[in-house]
């Protein structure tokens, strides 16, 4: 047995139209609470008001998944799906409802509903479901800015780190390119040859970079769908994700690799060997 608060029924929608009268009352309950309260299909529970008082008995019926709403991620509370009728004792509201959804096809329709609700009675509002979930998302959207801020700044940073390391790279090899230069190796080929090498190593850095951040976002999600129960994705690594990373890493290595090369090769051969 399991009373129900009537917190929990906030949220509570109506599941299918009322059953026969010899019919028992049913209800569908979060997976998670029937995970929490040990709960089975077929198991009889208690809905009431408030802790500890008489209620009207239901059958467990299903389970309801938690939806993938980021917004929904950090709330701790069950739903259970009841009745419409028995939603309405339980939270003494009677005939009166706060909101409701109306389902429409078709962008001609939603907004002829609009219009026709706004207009049914004075203190009545009407909200496309798009225009809901903009406002909803405001907090992520404000995250999102915030973290596309900071990849431009690691991007900026890990670029100027990334000449520097062919700076170093490529004066360490000062001693060969002044040998082919001596041996009349053109200053064009080296360049080619630096920029090459340097395109290579940044095409199997990002490769590595694509796999390393596909294993890190399978991790991210198992870790937090684990923690908060939910089917909803935390991190994901898409084709226009990869792409473009792809294409950052050949470009600024191309980039670090020409102008290290032009550094050097712009150098007299004799003063490359320290004379």
């Amino acid at each position: 047995m399991l009373t129900c608060l009537a917190a929990l029924l906030v949220a509570a929608q109506s599941i299918d139209s009322l059953p026969p009268r010899h019919a028992p009352r049913t209800v569908a309950i979060d997976e998670r609470l029937a995970k929490d309260a040990g709960l089975r299909l077929g198991d009889t529970v208690v809905l009431a008001a408030t802790p500890g008082a008489a209620g009207d008995t239901a059958l467990v019926a299903a389970f309801v998944r938690r939806p993938s709403d980021p917004s929904e991620v950090a709330k701790g509370v069950y739903r259970i799906r009841v009745h419409l009728d028995e939603l309405q004792q339980l939270v003494g509201y009677g005939e009166r409802v706060e909101r409701f959804a109306v389902g429409t096809r078709g962008r001609a329709a939603t907004d002829s509903a609009l219009r026709g609700i706004a207009a049914a009675a004075f203190g009545f509002r009407a909200y496309a479901s798009r225009e809901i979930a903009v406002e909803s998302s405001t907090t992520f959207l404000v995250v999102s800015r915030f973290h596309r801020a900071i990849g431009v700044i690691t991007i900026v940073a890990s670029a100027v780190f990334l000449l520097c390391i062919m700076l170093l790279k490529v004066d360490e090899r000062r001693r060969d390119v002044a040998a082919l230069r001596l041996i009349g190796i053109s200053r064009r080929s080296i360049v080619r040859g630096v920029v090459l090498e340097s395109a290579l190593i940044a095409a199997c850095g990002s490769a590595a970079g694509v796999v390393l951040g596909s294993v890190v976002s399978a991790v991210v999600n198992w870790h937090y769908r684990r923690v908060y129960r939910t089917p909803l994705t935390f991190s994901l690594v898409t084709g226009e994700i990869a792409t473009i990373a792809v294409i950052l890493s050949l470009g600024l290595g191309l980039a670090a690799g020409y102008l290290a090369a032009q550094r050097l090769v712009r150098r007299p051969p004799l003063s490359l060997f320290g004379r």
